[in-house]
């Protein structure tokens, strides 16, 4: 099954790790550290249109890719 996230992408399911809430995680710093570091492996993929609310950790084939979507984790948590 696949997952949409917004802006016409959706995700396996199979390849979701976590889903996670910007708003509560980007207070630690290990968060903050992991989401620049992945931004400057070229990992991050952002499917918001508008402010990102929440992002999901997936891998697939050994690729580990972050999304940025408008959506919430509780609208995503509805849509799985």
């Amino acid at each position: 099954m696949y997952l949409p996230i917004g802006g016409d992408m959706a995700v396996r399911e199979k390849s979701i790790i976590g889903v996670f809430d910007l708003d509560n995680c980007t207070y630690e710093k290990r968060t903050r550290e992991f989401l620049a570091a992945a931004e400057q492996n070229g990992e991050v993929i952002t499917v918001a249109e508008d402010l990102p609310r929440s992002f999901l950790l997936t891998s697939e084939y050994g690729m580990t890719r972050i999304y940025l979507s408008q959506f919430s984790t509780a609208t995503l948590g509805k849509r799985v």
